[in-house]
């Protein structure tokens, strides 16, 4: 069922799958949560959701936080010092979205890249910014992937081909998995044939999965541990934290599978209105998110298909669990009708 939002009726919201709601499932998971002191290490569904999240993903330990932007800062902080660089793509969520707190933080220096059609940083591009030993240079330390970015997933080869590269230069390898379940159900893989490849891997829950709040951090447990002492540092530190960690453990343990109900949902919009004369994406949907070509002017649609009871921000367009079936047909229907 279509969320029903407090001023008015059944909406469909293709602005982000940062817009959905709690399920009754997961409303229950939070309401029964066990508790007690997180900073403590006393909050057992929060210990719960930190060792399903290692498992999940081949690694050692996890550290769970309010936000991704919190989970990829305090992997950066826990793999450089102040002096160092991470290498980075110049329209990567860590780089232009989280306000510089890499720099501001903990002194470390981005070296910005563009991604290329494939949501990949060129490794030829990589291997020529790592800096020599020279003291003119900050010191090169970490490699940061994403994936996906624009919805676009990094091949498995890419993955091993980067984290080898990394590797053979003593570059730790981190990776913003905001969208790694994603990833993951795209490329029919479980989470652990991606993060084998990097060091620390963030995991969003609030996203696609659905968790009202909140982030992981995995990764070998000596990692883990400095992160952790970061995220105390910057704020992170919470009480009686079970109460959100049971919605993320939900989100882990029912809600990756169904990601691929979005991939379809987007995929089924975009071949059903292929044929309109002003349609035209930037590039074919691998995952949840569609891109119209950046020359559509889209202000006469987000007033036509707001009067229909669609919200759209611009041309990225979200589908998520609350964007039904019957979501996507009537988006298909308002569409047509333009």
């Amino acid at each position: 069922m279509a969320p029903v939002y407090p001023d008015g009726p059944a909406m469909i919201d293709l602005r982000s799958d940062t817009v959905t709601l709690p399920t009754p499932g997961m409303r229950d998971a939070m309401q029964a949560a066990e508790l007690g002191d997180d900073v403590y290490g006393e909050d057992p569904t929060v210990n719960a959701l930190e060792a399903y999240a290692a498992e999940l993903t081949g690694k050692q330990a996890a550290v769970f936080a309010p936000s991704g932007t919190q989970t990829n800062l305090i992997a950066l902080l826990s793999h450089c010092q102040r002096g160092h660089e991470y290498i980075v793509g110049f329209s990567a969520h860590t780089y232009r979205y989280e306000g510089g707190g890499a720099a501001v933080l903990g002194g470390i220096q981005p070296c910005p890249l563009p991604f290329n059609e494939r949501g990949e940083l060129p490794l030829e591009a990589v291997k020529a910014s790592i800096k020599p030993d020279d003291s003119h240079f900050a010191i090169t330390r970490l490699l940061c992937l994403e994936n996906t970015t624009d919805g676009k997933v990094l091949s498995l080869d890419y993955m091993a081909e980067a984290s080898a590269l990394a590797q053979r230069h003593g570059l730790g390898r981190h990776l913003d998995g905001a969208r790694v379940c994603n990833a993951a159900v795209a490329l029919g893989v479980p989470l652990r044939d991606i993060a084998q490849h990097f060091d620390t891997v963030s995991i969003c829950l609030s996203k696609g999965l659905a968790a009202p709040v909140g982030s992981v951090l995995v990764g070998d447990a000596e990692t883990i541990a400095r992160a952790r002492r970061w995220r105390k540092m910057v704020g992170g530190g919470m009480r009686q934290a079970g109460v959100i960690a049971a919605a993320g453990l939900y989100a882990l343990q029912h809600n990756i599978e169904r990601l691929a109900e979005d991939h379809a949902r987007a995929a089924r919009v975009a071949t059903a209105l292929a044929d309109l004369p002003w349609w035209q994406l930037a590039h074919e949907p691998q995952t949840n998110m569609l891109f119209l070509d950046s020359g559509i002017d889209v202000t006469p649609l987000i007033e036509h298909l707001a009067a229909a009871g669609i919200t759209i921000n611009g041309h990225r367009w979200v589908f998520h669990q609350d964007v039904t079936d019957e979501g996507a047909e009537a988006l298909i229907e308002a569409c047509r009708s333009f």
